[in-house]
């Protein structure tokens, strides 16, 4: 079928510009289908060209007469502030993993088994590694596109998903067949091989993120606010199931594969109809067998019962199927040498050993590096520098060492063991006993200040409002913080010549970080100090039993064990943090600035006394009573028991713990009562 006559752009009437624009869409659509799904064109790009300019001509000098669904709105839309949901008309269920023939053959013979007839018919697709997707189309035109999510409600990426031309705007009505009044379709939307290497050149050469396969890619491309960038990601789609809910569906599987193909989806060409176990098997063996040759990347095969009578008599379980499985591939694996080892420091201060690689490609992907995890995992499998080791890329995606291979070594093998200061800071670092993780205990590592930063201002910590991530970023790039107190020496004037930073917003932070002088309790400060495993709950322990922050630096790691909640690792932790010469420096800054080092000493009004809060309370936050209870010796818990001995009503309260009270004879307070126990009335 060739290109129709061009005639002229503008219009004499509108009606006629309308008929002829209607006439253009379904043109350029069925020209989308054999270039994109059948990929067998029946025109040049030159024409194909044309008859886009001709349409977009019309549209521009009757804007009325753009419809949603033409082939000039798939260029993206407005960026969106944040996705919206969508709720599945039936739901999208995962797929139970198998492996091995044994695994398969007990599926078979299970599904075999519930048929009446004893005979069984499977569809075998390959599975294909990307992002899953349902489309709905009302009278044969798209309508809405959406993520799996939880499998109930997935987000709205219906302007993402028009942009891919693999996508029909409308369904191919063909003779003798009436379109579907509601058609429910589920795919996979991915990015093939040679695309996704010159996805990855192209972001490297903008200075852009690249990522780790095409799986991350196609995901990352779908779920991007601006449908504008996805516009210009390479994506494609395979479609593989018609959902339950849609209106005239076949009675099988491979009839609605079928269908869709007829209404110009596109669907696998390597899906095949198997009957006995055997079949399947040779099958899953081809596929494996030719996995490497494909233009995509697909990490098993997928195995369905055909029909869907049967489908409903298996049924599913809460979340998988009884008629479906994925077998999966074996991890690829493959021998590589290790030419260095280094420590990096993570933003919590975890110095993790990483194997640098000579680079070698495993399912897709080119890898030069791969995690060691600890010090402890490098002495069990004896790696070293200059080792040959066997690699796997675990689920075709994380690469992790599997052994090393010892025959190939000559000698010239070094033994690796992580440093004893920090290579971010030169401090020295610390590996609390029972603990497989060295840390470096200095806060004001630059190798974990966005981090030491954003959690000294998070709501259990000082609770600065505005100390987002983004405005963290610029202030640790701009050296206007190198440790936690840097924040209270911040000025207006110096906000404001950030990019970020307007008027209003410099003078809002300003606000907020001296209302947190204010109203931090030495609590939260031992907790906005990020101390391994000194939580809020422990930091509210620390300052209830101490009183002051200077006795808790000078306890020792003996004195803290003793204390209930706190065994060996975290003392040690504790104790190593406050020995830390840059830590206790950073101590003397925080009190000269006016924040508040000490607290009451643990009193004993609450003592033996346990206490849940329902509601919320006017005259402090939950965290803040909490600590109040623990001050006073008693013990705060999160629900009411026949050990309870008191339920703090506020308002807005729950009405189970109400209910729970009631049944366990709990007396209950209100919060005036409440500040009274803790002698804050």
């Amino acid at each position: 079928m060739g290109a129709k006559k061009k005639k002229g752009a503008k219009s004499k009437t509108k009606k006629q510009a309308k008929k002829r624009a209607e006439e253009l869409r379904e043109e350029i659509e069925h020209h989308n289908y054999r270039y994109y799904v059948l990929d067998d064109p029946e025109i040049s790009d030159a024409e194909y060209d044309e008859l886009k300019r001709e349409l977009e001509s019309i549209e521009e000098e009757f804007q009325d007469l753009v419809t949603e669904d033409s082939p000039t709105q798939r260029v993206g839309a407005e960026p969106k502030k944040e996705f919206g949901t969508v709720r599945h008309p039936s739901r999208m269920l995962s797929l139970r993993a198998i492996q091995g023939e044994d695994e398969f053959r007990h599926f078979h013979e299970s599904c075999r088994e519930a048929m009446d007839s004893g005979r069984l018919s499977l569809v075998g697709e390959p599975k294909f590694d990307g992002a899953s997707v349902e489309l709905i189309y009302e009278k044969g035109r798209y309508v809405r596109a959406s993520t799996r999510g939880d499998g109930g409600t997935g987000e709205d990426v219906t302007d993402n998903v028009k942009t891919i031309k693999e996508v029909p705007m409308r369904l191919r009505r063909k003779r003798g067949r009436s379109m579907p009044r509601r058609l429910v379709v589920r795919g996979e939307i991915y990015i093939e091989k040679d695309d996704f290497e010159k996805l990855n050149r192209r972001q490297s050469k903008r200075g852009e993120k690249t990522f780790a396969n095409p799986r991350n890619a196609a995901a990352g491309s779908l779920r991007q606010l601006d449908p504008n960038v996805t516009a210009d990601r390479p994506l494609r789609v395979f479609f593989w199931e018609t959902a339950s809910s849609a209106s005239s569906r076949p009675d099988s599987h491979w009839s609605a594969l079928k269908l869709m193909k007829h209404l110009g989806l596109k669907v696998c060409e390597r899906i095949n109809r198997l009957g006995a176990a055997d079949d399947a098997v040779d099958w899953y063996e081809t596929m494996k067998g030719d996995r490497e040759d494909l233009p995509y990347e697909i990490d098993g095969c997928v195995f369905k019962v055909d029909s869907f009578e049967a489908q409903e008599t298996l049924g599913a379980r809460s979340a998988n199927p009884r008629w479906a499985v994925a077998w999966k591939f074996p991890a690829r694996r493959k021998v590589v040498k290790i030419k260095k080892i280094e420590a990096q420091v993570g933003r919590t201060g975890a110095l993790t050993p990483v194997a640098l690689l000579e680079p070698v490609r495993i399912g897709g992907a080119r890898v030069s590096r791969v995690t060691l995890h600890n010090q402890d995992e490098i002495d069990r499998k004896d790696i070293r520098r200059g080792d040959h080791v066997l690699l796997e890329r675990a689920g075709d995606v994380i690469p992790h060492v599997v052994r090393v291979m010892k025959k190939k070594r000559t000698g010239k093998e070094k033994k690796y063991k992580l440093p004893r200061k920090c290579p971010a800071c030169g401090e020295p670092v610390s590996r609390p006993a029972g603990e497989a993780v060295t840390r470096c205990v200095n806060a004001s590592c630059p190798a974990r200040l966005e981090e030491t930063i954003s959690h000294f201002g998070s709501k259990d910590a000082l609770d600065i409002d505005g100390l987002g991530k983004k405005i963290v970023e610029k202030l640790v790039e701009n050296d206007l913080v190198g440790d936690p107190a840097d924040l209270f020496e911040l000025s207006e004037a110096g906000l404001k010549k950030l990019e970020l930073f307007g008027d209003k917003k410099a003078r809002n932070l300003m606000d907020s970080i001296e209302q947190s002088k204010k109203k931090a309790s030495l609590a939260r400060l031992v907790h906005g100090l990020g101390i391994p495993g000194v939580g809020l709950a422990v930091a509210q322990d620390l300052a209830a039993e101490f009183g002051k922050l200077d006795d808790i630096a000078s306890a020792g790691e003996e004195k803290l064990k003793k204390m209930e909640g706190i065994g060996e690792v975290t003392a040690s932790a504790i104790a190593d943090w406050f020995g830390n010469k840059k830590n206790r420096k950073l101590l003397s800054r925080l009190k000269k600035l006016g924040l508040k080092t000490s607290a009451g000493r643990r009193g004993t009004k609450l003592k033996g006394k346990t206490i849940v809060i329902t509601g919320s309370l006017d005259s402090m936050g939950r965290s803040e009573a909490k600590e109040a209870i623990r001050l006073q010796g008693g013990r705060a818990t999160g629900s009411v028991s026949g050990e309870t001995d008191y339920l703090v009503v506020g308002s807005r309260p729950g009405g189970t713990k109400r209910r729970e009270a009631k049944e366990h004879d709990v007396e209950k307070i209100d919060e005036k009562e409440f500040l009274d126990l803790i002698g804050k009335g």
